[in-house]
């Protein structure tokens, strides 16, 4: 070996040992690290179920061949910046966001580590994706974003109550992507399906992780509203049974998404955001097999379910018609 071959392995070993002892980069023989950023709760996290259960199916043993660091923001989501920093910082392979403001700071983090986002209503219009077909950057992932489940919600409600002229959208002030007017996307979709309809919304945007709802309630009280349709964002999902119970108190028939129908509501209807974890680990798997995220098309999440509560409908004092019933995939009594 001449000199300048010793030297340039003298220079690799030294470069080699400090990036081992500064911690910046993982060795290439250890297993691959994958990034879970939440909105809500570590403990029983039904996402974070989801995924770790598709991992096993797909060959993934946790500890030996993958490992898992999770960062949880318990419903303050004004932590998610800092828990996506500490992710980048890490260096993990990949970074599976779950819901709009993870998926956002996921986003604003990296341009360069890999990101699977779920639970995100429309990313194009957040800026998420370049195209649902082709997203161009180093995001991808699932979204349950139905074009036409705004609409079907309204004309389900008009079906129970066919006089209905004033609706409360209960939102979520946290949700990325507020244009000039204060609303996000998914909240100008439902504006717009309500008055495309004629009846007439209020926008009720709560905070988390500790909304309060009496302050919501009293608010819809004073407008008069006659019905209450919870829109499948964060706040709403990790309290949708409360919604529920004072929506009932106030004699106010209250409409979930499917995800939500668990809530207690007289109805819910739509995608099921529980669709998109099961996803996740497939999108993970790719990634790690050396799929590019900007190659990767969004999967768009089609399968819609309709459940009503006949207990609430009763207490509410309103007929549920026998074809909205024939229809339903669920019927509670």
């Amino acid at each position: 070996m001449n000199r300048r071959s010793m030297l340039f392995v003298s220079i690799a070993a030294l470069a080699g040992l400090l990036t081992h002892k500064s911690g910046a980069a993982r060795q290439p023989a250890g297993p691959p690290v994958i990034g879970l950023l939440v909105n809500g709760a570590a403990a029983n996290n039904p996402a974070v179920g989801a995924v770790r259960a598709g991992l096993a199916e797909l060959g993934y043993a946790e500890g030996k061949n993958l490992i898992l660091e999770g960062r949880y923001a318990e419903g303050k989501l004004d932590r998610l910046p800092a828990l996506a920093a500490e992710l980048v910082a890490l260096n993990v392979d990949v970074i599976a966001a779950f819901g709009g403001p993870a998926s956002s700071a996921a986003v604003r983090a990296t341009k360069t580590i890999p990101i699977v986002f779920a639970i995100v209503a429309d990313p194009v219009a957040v800026g998420f994706a370049a195209t649902l077909d082709r997203p161009g950057g180093n995001a991808t992932g699932i979204t349950s974003n139905d074009p036409e489940q705004a609409r079907r919600q309204f004309e389900l409600l008009r079906e129970v109550m066919p006089k209905l002229a004033r609706v409360t959208l209960l939102s979520d002030q946290d949700i990325p992507g507020a244009d000039a007017s204060g609303l996000a996307p998914i909240e100008r979709t439902y504006v717009a399906a309500a008055k495309a309809q004629g009846m007439e919304p209020q926008v009720l945007k709560l905070r988390g992780p500790a909304p309060d709802l009496d302050a919501a309630f009293k608010a819809m009280a004073n407008q008069q509203s006659e019905a209450l349709l919870v829109l499948e964002v964060p706040v709403t999902l990790a309290h949708r049974k409360r919604i529920a119970l004072l929506a009932a108190a106030q004699n106010l028939p209250a409409a979930f998404s499917a995800g939500s129908a668990d809530a207690g509501g007289l109805m819910s209807y739509g995608t099921n955001v529980a669709d998109t974890w099961r996803s996740v680990p497939g999108f993970v798997d790719r990634i790690l097999k050396g799929a590019k995220p900007a190659d990767m098309a969004v999967e768009v999440i089609t399968r819609r379910e309709l459940t009503v509560d006949l207990k609430v409908a009763r207490q509410l004092g309103l007929t549920v018609p026998q074809a909205m019933l024939a229809r339903a995939d669920r019927v509670i009594d």
